[in-house]
Parts: C-alpha cells; structure tokens; sequence
C-alpha cells in the first residue's frame, strides 16, 4: 500500500494488503476490506464501504455525492461487497435520506461506463454490461444480468435471474427469472440457460414456463392471471417468489410482447 504517488487521507482505513496504485485519490471515512486492488486514476469519496478481494479498474469514481437536488448533505454511503470487479469509468453515487446509502452485493461485475445511482440496491453475482445506467432507488435482485447500453428508470425492480437484453429502456418492473427484450419492453420467455447454469432441474424450469404463459399469455390481466397461479399451480419457493413480485410493485410488472399487424 506503500504508494507515494497516490493520496491516502489520514482517517481512511485500508487494509494491509490493499494494493493501490499512482495517481488513486482516496478521500476520509472509507473502508477497504483485505486483498482489494485499485487502479490508477481511481477517486474513492467517503462513505465509501469495500469488501474484500475486489478490483477496481482505472478512472472510477466511487461514492461522490448524488446526482439529486434532494440531497442535502447527509451522512450517506456505498457498500460494495466482496469479490466485486468495478471496470473503467465506472461511477457509483452514495445514498440519499430515502435509503441513507446504495448497495453493491458480492460477486458482482460492473462493466466499463456503467453508471449506479443513488440509493440503488444491487444483489448478489449480476452482470451489468458496459454504458449500462441505474437511475435512482432501484432495486435489483440476485444473478440479473443486464446486457450493454440498458437504461433503467428510476423506482423500477428487476427479479432475481432476469436477463435484460443490450439497449433496453427499462421503465417497468421485470419479473423474476425472465427474459425482457423489444421495444416497449417485453416478456419473451424464461431465462432458461441461465437457470440451466445455476443448476435449475428440467423439471422446475418447465414449472416455471407454465407460471409465465398464465400471466402473459393467456391473455388475463395480473389479478387474473395470478388468482389462477395460485389456485392451479403447486406452492413452491418460485411459484410465491413470481406472486409476491407482482404484488409488491408499485410501477407495474412489463407486459407480454404482442407482434403489431
């Protein structure tokens, strides 16, 4: 850590085998956890919370202070967890007095140019591709993978295992273990292979696909649709994780894609 060329300030606390390389700038009031490397160029702001073990390429800035004329100031932070890798460029806003901080979960890969709002909450093992946005207060779950250039609109919830294809404009909820493509933004089945990946059964997959041609092809509406999800199909974690969904959001799931005549 002994890098002269880098700037420290005094009350940061860095752990003994963080590597930090020439020209890094790391402000007070941050935490960086064991075996964490930061590149060059890098601004770490305070607030800053880092796990252990993570990368954080050149040309970062983390934690400044909210693109958001509500912010006044507060005692905010980012919390990135473990295993993280941060590419070129990227920029991660601390939070507002809405949730008091934005959470980066572990195993995750922030690709080049992407962009995290204040008071985003991320899970665990997702993939966000480059030039990829979070505008403020969303809510991403665990393995979502979010291809290049998508834009997400401020408020929106994405599910756990979602795929959201490379510019996509993101302005409704996407449900949990999905596939979201098109434009306006739209059901086009599971996201079978990343299930397959993470060891979903054939069997569980296939429960799964008949949930969604309930509610997106049967031509019912949510209630509808998931009164008879819950009527018709076996309870299981999956089933009550898709119902749940539908029933806390609050900007309405994405709708089913229908071809245009």
């Amino acid at each position: 850590m002994n890098q002269p060329l880098a700037y420290v300030h005094p009350g940061a606390k860095i752990a003994k085998n963080v590597v930090i390389e020439p020209f890094t700038t790391i402000h007070n009031n941050v935490k960086i956890g064991e075996g964490t490397w930061i590149g060059s160029n890098v601004t770490i702001m305070e607030g800053a919370r880092i796990g252990k073990n993570c990368n954080i390429f050149p040309g970062s800035v983390i934690s400044a202070v909210p693109q958001d004329l509500k912010y006044n100031d507060e005692d905010t932070t980012v919390e990135i967890g473990n295993n993280v890798t941060i590419r070129e460029c990227v920029t991660i806003n601390r939070g507002t007095a809405d949730r008091m901080k934005t959470v980066i979960g572990d195993n995750c890969l922030i690709m080049a140019y992407c962009h995290i709002a204040h008071d985003c909450i991320v899970g665990n093992n997702c993939i966000f591709s480059n030039n990829s946005t979070l505008a403020g207060h969303i809510t991403i779950g665990n393995y979502v993978v979010l291809a290049g250039m998508t834009a997400v609109h401020q408020f929106v919830s994405v599910g756990n295992h979602a795929f959201v294809t490379g510019g996509s404009l993101v302005r409704k909820d996407v449900p949990p273990y999905v596939k979201a493509a098109r434009e306006p933004l739209s059901y086009v089945g599971i996201n079978s292979v990343g299930l397959r990946r993470r060891g979903y059964s054939t069997d569980k997959i296939r429960e799964i696909q008949n949930i969604f041609r309930i509610l997106y092809q049967k031509n019912y509406n949510n209630t509808q649709a998931s009164e008879i999800i819950e009527a018709e199909m076996e309870a299981t974690t999956e089933r009550d994780e898709i119902l749940q969904f539908i029933k806390n959001s609050h900007r309405g799931i994405m709708k089913g894609y229908f071809k245009s005549n």
